[in-house]
């Protein structure tokens, strides 16, 4: 919106004057007034709650999230499968083929090679 001169707001008030006439333009200046002041108040009301809300409580104050409740519970001994593993025990020494990985085979000449020697 643009700043209004002096010429714009006659023109304004002639309109208001000739669609709302003499008698009902001072009862509607009346209206708007009171309804601008209640605007206000109200508006000034909200930022002053915001302010003090803020103020009032300072960041490590403010509540964090809510505590978890954990419920521990201990099962009954008698009632569990047993979870053991067997017993392995080995007999006697364990080659040495079983603990090393099997050896890779030489890659097989190229016929070219076998040809020249």
């Amino acid at each position: 919106m643009g700043n209004l001169g002096p010429g714009e707001i006659l023109v304004i008030l002639l309109v208001a004057l000739i669609v709302f006439g003499p008698r009902k333009l001072p009862e509607l200046g009346k209206s708007l007034g009171a309804g601008l002041r209640e605007f206000r108040r109200t508006t000034q009301g909200l930022k002053d709650e915001l302010d003090v809300g803020l103020s009032a409580a300072p960041p490590a104050a403010r509540p964090g999230p809510a505590p978890v409740q954990t419920i521990h519970v201990t099962p009954d001994p008698a009632t569990l499968a047993p979870t053991v593993a067997p017993d392995v025990t080995l007999q006697g020494p364990v080659p040495a083929a079983a603990l090393t990985p099997p050896a890779r085979p030489a890659p097989a000449p190229d016929a070219e090679d076998s040809r020249q020697g």
